[in-house]
């Protein structure tokens, strides 16, 4: 065999010997990667449900951690064949840059929804006011929250837009108080309307014993005096003691033969100083003939 040859042989045995340990390397690092991104996100799952981390979060954490880890396995496999990464890691940085400014409003929310899950101000189920809006809450996603209004129309709302806002949280008491009035004529005696309404207050259903029902004068008008009339409920049946509220207040008003409400005025006109007024003129009638 001539040297040239022999020498061509060597030079490719070498470098086919040193391409398949590379490439042999290479499929040892993959695998022995992909098994230790697999056992950390394992690990990281466990811990976060440990914790009692809501599933969605503990879901999108280990997520995010794989997405993370593979690219840094993937550029230590670029560096273990020579290629430079340096601009790579840059390029990613980059990119990673520019992602995040045109979705800042995507971002914000995400960060917001991760807020809302670990914080929990409120959970599925629950009635909440919260940036606007008012209603049952559906799901509560990374991004946004699904409310049904009390109309039956389905929200999605901003999850940035809840947390940057007040929430109100009906459901996180065991009970609330449900607010009306009942105006009265001032010829009515209050308290014996306040004596009514105490005794009419808890046979509506749903009407808590305790915190027991208040009735008190709450001020007067110019159609007289105005009665605070607060019953108790749990949030679920806040509007059925509303409205049976409002009908118990006018059956028994009905019933006690109050008269309705009018705004009384008394107009007294006073003549100028020096100005003398007329005295009224006495009509007298003749007198009645006898029979």
């Amino acid at each position: 065999m001539p040297s040239s040859l022999q020498g061509f042989s060597a030079t490719a045995m070498a470098v086919i010997t040193s391409v398949g340990l590379k490439i042999l390397g290479a499929l040892v690092l993959f695998f022995v990667g992909r098994m230790l991104i697999r056992f950390s996100t394992r690990l990281m799952g466990g811990l976060l449900t440990r914790q009692k981390i809501d599933a969605t979060l503990v879901s999108y954490a280990t997520t995010s951690l794989g997405i993370v880890l593979n690219v840094v396995l993937v550029v230590a496999i670029l560096g273990f064949f020579g290629v430079e990464t340096t601009s790579f890691a840059a390029l990613l940085a980059g990119v990673g840059l520019a992602v995040g400014a045109a979705w800042g409003g995507l971002l914000a929310n995400f960060a917001a929804g991760v807020f809302l899950i670990v914080l929990r101000p409120f959970k599925v189920g629950d009635h909440i006011h919260a940036g606007g809006v008012e209603g049952g809450v559906q799901a509560i996603g990374l991004f946004t929250t699904t409310i049904s209004t009390g109309d039956n129309v389905l929200i999605h709302l901003g999850n940035n837009k809840i947390f940057s806002d007040n929430i109100q949280n009906f459901s996180a008491n065991p009970y609330r108080r449900v607010d009306l009035e009942a105006q009265l004529a001032d010829t009515v005696n209050p308290f014996s309307a306040r004596e009514l309404l105490m005794g009419v207050l808890p046979a509506i259903p749903n009407v808590l014993p305790q915190p027991a029902p208040v009735v008190e004068i709450v001020r007067f008008n110019f159609a007289g005096p105005v009665l605070a009339v607060r019953p108790f409920c749990h949030d679920k049946d806040y509007w059925q003691v509303y409205f049976d509220t409002n009908t118990a207040i006018a059956q028994a008003f009905g019933k006690a033969g109050y008269p309705m409400p009018a705004q009384n005025y008394a107009v007294r006109s006073h003549p100028p100083a020096g100005v003398a007024v007329a005295a009224p003129t006495v009509v007298v009638p003749p007198p009645v003939a006898e029979a």
